[in-house]
């Protein structure tokens, strides 16, 4: 099994193939500007009915399904860069004017490639400002032209996942707790392991200030209550654990707050994998420790966590906002170490806040490494997967509403899924192939689900 950098290498090579054959032709769906599910289905468990096979060799489908390409690395955007690599988490918005816009993370290191000058950014490294950060689509709502692309946020490392606020913005979040002289060469700086904003309707590079009071970690996603405006975020470590931050002043996290972190009453530990001490479905009251020293110059921030007494969790990713519940994806969780799903109950100040194990998998073919994950129209959950092997075959798995597993998609690129998200309508299922950047919009028959 490769580890994180080790496969982040891999996929870097695969790059500039899958990029010569979609130069070729070679991809006829995915240079398209729409695909269909047409051809050989495949076998897999699917309440949609059975992948069919892409003939383009990217994205397998149900029968009646198609996506639409929209942004691929190294277009030209309307800034005069090109689209970066690594494309990672993403949210989608209505900003008005018949627009949606797409703000998407881009997981770059010091060494990559930022697709062009970052004009401002927050940090630098031997004075160059560092790649990583945020780009805009902005969509035709009706018809999903591509009306404008360009950098929204520079300056930052490994911005993994994210999540969308009430007010209209996107948290995006550095996975990369480092600074001057550590992790990617001297001449850093700044310390990095940050959450920045990006408002939806940004026109440009927005200026970059790190919500410090939110912690700094290995931070993966983020999401909001809109009841509360309690922000919750996840930690993409063996040894994780979930944060909740009580702002000062709702929707305006830059004024401060508390942050804590998930104590369960009765476990201590939600990972499993010395056997099933967390059962499936079983609610547990849940209770937060305020944390100190949130700045954390030591990394150290889940570890004084946990010995205040939070619950680990094993590399906490996606994070979603339902109705009235959170779901939480670990990657490596269980039994069999292939993932988990957590669901969190806020208590909003009728009673304690619940937590229980939604689902968690016992073979592949149910879910395999789940990464972002959002909850649908229909209330299902759809997981990203990121598989850590030599080969990958990465999947859209379904999760209904009862915990029942199912096939969405398959991605035939060697690469990871990323940023799903759908539109406000419903419509569309915007997901990131991950390197070489590919955003495509999903749609079909969402109504059509027998099961």
């Amino acid at each position: 099994m490769f580890a994180a950098t080790d496969r982040r290498k891999f996929l870097a090579g695969t790059s500039a193939a899958f990029g010569a054959l979609v130069a070729n032709g070679c991809t006829s769906r995915g240079a398209s500007p729409i695909g269909g599910a047409v051809g050989t289905p495949t076998p897999g468990p699917t309440a949609y009915g059975p992948l069919v096979k892409d003939p383009a060799g990217m994205l397998d489908l149900p029968q009646g399904f198609s996506y639409r390409l929209l942004s691929s690395l190294g277009n030209p955007m309307n800034d005069g860069g090109t689209v970066p690599n690594k494309a990672d988490g993403m949210g989608c918005f209505d900003i008005g004017n018949g627009e949606i816009a797409l703000v998407r993370n881009h997981e770059l290191v010091p060494s990559d490639a930022s697709g062009g000058p970052i004009a401002k950014g927050f940090g630098t490294r031997n004075g160059e400002i560092v790649p990583g950060g945020t780009t805009n689509l902005v969509l035709d709502a009706n018809t999903l032209e591509l009306k404008r692309e360009f950098r929204t946020l520079g300056g930052t490392i490994r911005n993994c996942s994210g999540g969308v606020t009430p007010w209209n913005s996107w948290l995006t979040c550095e996975e990369s707790p480092t600074g001057p002289g550590q992790r990617y060469g001297d001449g850093l700086a700044e310390n990095h392991g940050w959450v920045f904003e990006v408002p939806a309707n940004a026109t440009g590079l927005v200026d970059p200030v790190p919500l410090k009071a939110m912690g700094r970690f290995n931070h993966e996603a983020a999401c909001v209550d809109p009841a509360t405006g309690i922000v919750y975020e996840t930690e993409d470590r063996d040894n994780g654990v979930l944060y909740r931050f009580i702002p000062t002043e709702r929707g305006n996290l830059r004024a401060g707050g508390r942050l804590q972190a998930m104590v369960i009453e009765g476990l201590s530990d939600t990972r499993n994998w010395s056997g099933p001490t967390m059962p499936v479905q079983k609610l547990y009251s849940v209770s937060w420790v305020d944390l100190d020293n949130v700045e954390a110059p030591q990394d150290d921030l889940r570890m004084r966590a946990i010995a205040k007494g939070a619950a680990p969790i094993a590399r906490g990713e996606g994070i979603h906002m339902g109705t009235d519940e959170l779901y939480v994806c670990s990657t490596s969780g269980g039994q069999k170490r292939l993932g988990q799903i957590f669901k969190l109950i806020p208590g909003r100040g009728q009673g304690p806040d619940m937590v229980e194990l939604f689902f968690e998998s016992e073979r592949e073919e149910q879910f395999n490494y789940g990464d972002n994950l959002t909850v649908a129209p229909n209330g299902h959950l759809i997981v990203c997967e990121d598989q850590y092997t030599d080969v990958v075959d990465n999947h859209l798995r379904g999760i209904t509403t009862n915990g029942r597993a199912y096939d969405f998609g398959r991605l035939t690129m060697q690469t990871e899924l990323a940023g799903g998200c759908f539109s406000p309508d419903g419509k569309w299922f915007f997901v990131n192939a991950y390197s070489p950047t590919r955003t495509v919009a999903i749609t079909g028959p969402w109504d059509s689900f027998v099961g």
